[in-house]
């Protein structure tokens, strides 16, 4: 019922849009205003790469979402989660159990977990580099150029692990100009923030740099339940150099030297209740709490977290006049050191430390060009190579005497890929877009537990992922395109395999058949602009964490299998309109609907009752897919004397989702057969989310030089829930909470 109520509060609101704008085209001095407005800000006009060569957002046959640089200041935007809610159907959430990490979901399509071993769904891809863990994704937005968000499998431009989508993220390129920003801002917890940015030409037109430094501090918005001190605090700071050579016209080298150090207090919210195995254990005050405000006291004790990622990326592009070379060589290193009380009560139950080590190394080359006038090609290789290494020691001391349990694991991934895109215009109005993708994987993973050593296993993939679409374009405004793509995920091993079964048997890759048709056009003389895509995916394989029987071991364990398919499919609308000279109006509606099936595992069904049995999980919803996602935004620019005012206010509306794949064991289920799950446990449900945001930024000019101001609030409502939830066999569950209301001011400089 909440997706029909928004799905028409959306119609009513469009049909609102489009009265205003067929006002303002009746009205000619209007409708001049307006449309010199809608000229200077169209969306449809926004320069895109998101088929690695320069088109306009209008002419791209793909679900795509572009977030230029103002539109995240207008909206005081902090990090990568804020681009939930600007586009349908994408959800981003942080992972409390990694540093930076990130939880990116599109179209349904997500696999949350920090562990190394397992790559993403949805790509996070930074000035053409692929980062191959989801720790590191949640990105900082101070220093951005352009996002572009992608809907749906990418996986003939960018390759494996893409099933889901792409966010690809530009940051801005040094100026050959004395020119930058600096920014400081102050909010609710302590929240600090020191932002600059500098450009600096060094040989005027040849060689210019970019040195950038971001400071971000706050205490954090959980309370200790037993001191009431703040806790779950953070510490990060991004640093680096960029450096941008020009020599001639024809050549250029952007290369970015960086190093992210993050330092946060990882904190659990306790949501174990009456059944589960840890409750017998705590305090009765610190069981059978809600998920919604309680979860924002934590009881545990608090761990440590130090995380250090130097990067360093260099993209050359060579204009060979009928073909343009480019080379995007991308080296990321990690270190992460964390303790974590997972148990998330007074009572010290389960306590873990973790300390990795990681690296990538990628190599892309792509050439494009035209062979006629109706003819253009992108064709190139791909080179991906990364290792890491986890060590992990757990206290347990659920039974006496107390126990520590050691885990080392050792893994390595290598991918190498030729792909190819073309467009044909084969006739007046008509195009062709077609290509593919060769890629080939391979993985090892050689494991210690306690005093088990197993030995090295590997295991080799390849897969060809084809695309085919056609689109149409009655003029320069509208277009019509359908699409099938196929897009793929590498198999591997479950770095947390702790017998010799789990650790040395690889689960196999899954793959989406794709099927969208779309219409994008500029309506109204530029007033407005309105995109609509459907969508069908088919998955196969798909890749889940399961709880099954410990072969060879004792007691169960969760580990990554193949488990039946699904099928998703939705709608997706987007508007950008231009009512009246300075105000611009923004929307988004997501529709979805996901159907699992045949997703058959054996595990246990309780910590308390012996044995395994079939559970059939078909009925239930796959997670981080919510039915509605719908987003209204609305920003004014009021030109002043000494400046300009912009006023910007933002809704966003989340229906309910699922957070893990999980049955109930404190549930009564049948003595004997398949057990039938109706669906997951309602504690790894997210509650509705209406989230508020608004913003008032003033603007002085001083000569070349501009001051301004914001003061900002974001979920204004206090909409209070969970972030993720995660249920443990039987034995315990745990949270972590969203950010509450927070308030703050943003105090800025550009010359």
């Amino acid at each position: 019922m909440r997706g029909i109520h928004a799905f028409k509060a959306f119609v009513h609101l469009s049909a609102g849009l489009t009265g205003l704008a067929a006002a303002a085209f009746a009205t000619p001095a209007a409708a001049q205003a307006g449309a010199a407005e809608a000229d200077s800000t169209s969306v449809g006009e926004i320069i895109v790469s998101a088929r690695r060569r320069e088109e306009t957002l209008r002419e791209t046959p793909v679900a795509i979402t572009a977030v230029n640089a103002q539109a995240l200041e207008a909206k005081a935007s902090v990090n990568i989660g804020d681009i939930m809610g600007a586009a349908p159907s994408v959800m981003i959430t942080q992972q409390n159990s990694g540093a930076a990490a990130a939880n990116v979901a599109i179209r349904g399509l997500s696999f949350a977990d920090v562990d190394k071993s397992f790559d993403p769904t949805v790509a996070v891809v930074v000035d053409g580099v692929f980062i191959g863990s989801s720790t590191g994704q949640f990105f900082d937005f101070f220093d951005i150029s352009q996002i572009e968000v992608l809907r749906g499998p990418q996986g003939t431009l960018f390759g494996r692990n893409t099933i889901g989508g792409v966010i690809n993220i530009r940051r801005t390129k040094p100026k050959f100009e004395f020119s930058g920003k600096l920014e400081a801002s102050y909010g609710s917890y302590d929240t600090w923030a020191t932002r600059a940015v500098v450009n600096l030409p060094v040989v005027d037109g040849v060689l210019a740099i970019k040195p950038f430094y971001f400071h971000n501090q706050s205490d954090g918005y959980y309370r200790q339940g037993i001191t009431g001190a703040r806790t779950g605090g953070s510490n990060s700071e991004n640093f680096g150099v960029a450096a941008l050579l020009q020599p001639s016209s024809n050549f250029d080298a952007l290369l970015t030297v960086e190093k992210q150090v993050q330092d946060f207090v990882p904190v659990n919210s306790n949501i174990s209740k009456t059944g589960e195995v840890f409750c017998l254990i705590e305090p009765a005050n610190e069981c059978n709490r809600n998920t919604t405000t309680d979860l924002y006291t934590v009881f545990g004790t608090p761990g440590t977290s130090h995380y250090e990622s130097p990067a360093v990326t260099l993209e050359m592009n060579l204009d060979a006049g009928p073909v343009k070379l480019t080379s995007v060589t991308g080296y990321r290193k990690s270190d992460e050191a964390q303790t974590q009380d997972f148990d998330g009560s007074s009572a010290d139950i389960y306590f873990s430390a973790r300390t990795q080590a990681y690296r990538q190394f990628s190599q892309e080359l792509r050439a494009a060009g035209k062979l006629s006038s109706s003819f253009d090609y992108v064709v190139g290789g791909y080179y991906f190579n990364s290792r890491y290494t986890l060590q992990q020691r757990t206290r347990i001391t659920l039974f006496a005497p107390p126990s520590i349990a050691e885990q080392d694991n050792i893994g390595h991934s290598r991918s190498l890929a030729f792909f190819g895109d073309f467009n044909w215009a084969f006739a007046d109005k008509w195009r062709l877009s077609f290509g593919g993708r060769w890629t080939q994987d391979r993985k090892q993973n050689q494991a210690r537990v306690d005093a088990n050593s197993f030995p090295n296993a590997s295991v080799t993939n390849s897969k060809f992922t084809p695309k085919i679409g056609i689109d149409f374009r009655p003029n320069s405004d509208l277009m019509l395109y359908a699409s099938w793509s196929r897009g793929y995920r590498s198999g591997g091993f479950s770095g947390r395999g702790t017998t010799l079964f789990s650790a040395t048997t690889p689960y196999g890759p899954e793959t989406v058949d794709s099927y969208e048709a779309g219409f994008k056009g500029a309506l109204f003389d530029n007033l407005l602009e309105l995109n609509i895509a459907a969508f069908l995916a088919d998955y196969k394989n798909l890749q889940q964490n399961t709880t099954i029987p410990a072969v060879g071991g004792v007691g169960s364990e969760t580990i990554v299998t193949n488990v039946g398919s699904a099928r998703l499919k939705g709608l997706e609308i987007e508007f950008t309109a231009h009512p009246a000279q300075g105000l611009t109006l923004s929307g988004s509606l997501g529709l979805l609907d996901n159907d699992l099936k045949n997703f058959i595992s054996q595990g246990a069904i309780s910590a308390t009752v012996p044995g395994t049995r079939t559970i059939d999980y078909s009925n239930v919803s796959m997670i981080y897919a919510p039915k509605t996602t719908l987003s209204l935004n609305a920003n004014y620019k009021l030109p002043t004397s000494f400046g300009e005012v912009v006023m910007n206010v933002g809704y966003r509306h989340i229906s309910p989702y699922d957070q893990q794949i999980a049955l109930d064991a404190t549930a009564t289920y049948p003595a004997t057969g398949t057990i039938v799950i109706p669906r997951n446990d309602p504690r790894v449900r997210s509650d509705t989310q209406d989230l508020l945001d608004a913003s008032l930024t003033t603007r002085v000019k001083l000569g070349d030089q501009t001051a301004k101001i914001t003061v900002f609030g974001r979920n204004l409502l206090d909409d209070r829930g969970p972030n993720a939830a995660f249920t443990v066999a039987g034995l315990w569950s745990f949270s972590s909470a969203r950010e509450p209301r927070t308030y703050g001011v943003i105090l800025g400089f550009e010359f």
